[in-house]
């Protein structure tokens, strides 16, 4: 896989860009692939190079990912006698693995995790962070002019940030995920650090998994439920049409606060960002922050008995009817559809 070590003789990525990278099972997340394309292309305006920050081991998987992003040299950092997440612990580690690098930037996923642990090196090492861009660029030794989201995505503000490292978060919707014209011959090297017990005062204490499913954030189609849906019972026919359709299920602040859906599942400006090939809403109004976090969605199709409602001046395709009917008939017409049949028994 690569050299391991930390030699600064050998950097290749010295003065260059260092972009945090989240992964799961299946490998580098999608929002990781994009704040490195974002990364990459910082490191092309000053002719810099790009390396990758990623706390575990790098799999097969992830390193054909990095490679294929561009990535020089990525770092597998190790928190000594830690396994969990430990935000201020993590940021410790990024900081000073960045300060090691000499590293002009420093870039991760503006995901909760990506946007926590960097508004912790602002934190630690004085410098501000800026979250929410979509394109930067090297305007002198010492500044980066850059475009970044406001107000959910309504406003795209111009900004010049000065000061090195600069720290930056990615807007999800703001960037595409295109790998290099050529792939790296990435290097894996180790990085250590030994946290303090101060560092560990908040870390993860246990994980619960919610069971299996497609990721909201990553997934082509999702099925959305609002106010509209009625209760949590109402909910059934959608888990069913998101089973029929592989997609995942989306809801609305409304829905969380009532407490008939976990957040996990919020779709929105404070919720997950999603950018499926095609959105199902189902009983939404469509408030401001929710349409902020689909506003990437490529299709929308919605559901609603208010003909009036703001989703339907965004949606490609709108149904004026009650769910309760609808999605229940649209599963009995793809049940029939899979089975062969004409039309529902």
């Amino acid at each position: 896989m690569g050299s391991r070590g930390l030699s600064e003789a050998s950097l290749e990525s010295r003065g260059g860009v260092l972009c945090l990278v989240e992964y799961d099972d299946d490998g580098v997340i999608d929002s990781s692939l994009r704040a490195l394309s974002f990364a990459r292309s910082l490191g092309e305006s000053s002719d810099t190079a790009l390396a990758a920050a990623i706390f575990g081991t790098v799999s097969a998987s992830t390193l054909a990912s990095l490679q294929s992003y561009g990535v020089s040299e990525a770092y597998e950092i190790v928190l000594e006698g830690v396994d969990a997440y430990a935000p201020l612990a993590w940021a410790r580690a990024l900081e000073r693995l960045s300060e090691s690098l000499g590293a002009r930037a420093v870039v991760a996923a503006g995901t909760d995790r990506g946007n926590e642990v960097m508004a912790y090196v602002g934190a630690t090492s004085g410098m501000p962070m800026v979250a929410n861009c979509q394109r930067a660029s090297w305007l002198n030794a010492t500044t980066v002019g850059l475009s970044r989201q406001r107000w959910g995505g309504s406003l795209i503000e111009d900004a010049v940030l000065e000061g090195v490292p600069a720290l930056l978060t990615v807007a999800f919707d703001g960037v595409s995920a295109e790998p290099a014209l050529a792939p790296m011959a990435t290097l894996v090297r180790d990085y250590r650090s030994s946290p303090s017990d101060s560092d560990l005062s908040v870390k993860v204490a246990e994980w619960k998994s919610r069971g299996g499913g497609v990721s909201l954030a990553d997934a082509r189609v999702v099925v959305g439920g609002g106010r509209g849906v009625g209760s949590e019972e109402g909910f059934a026919p959608l888990d069913e049409l998101a089973g029929l359709l592989g997609a995942a299920v989306g809801v609305s602040r409304a829905v969380t606060s009532a407490g008939w859906r976990p957040h996990a599942q919020q779709v929105g400006q404070t919720g997950t960002r999603i950018s499926p090939d095609l959105y199902l809403a189902c009983g939404i109004s469509g408030a401001t922050q929710h349409l902020a976090g689909c506003r990437s969605a490529k299709h929308v199709v919605t559901i609603n008995t208010d003909p009036d409602a703001p989703f339907l001046s965004r949606a490609d395709y709108a149904v004026v009817g009650d769910v309760s009917v609808i999605v229940p008939a649209l599963v009995e017409a793809i049940k029939a559809r899979k089975s062969g049949r004409v039309g529902p028994a």
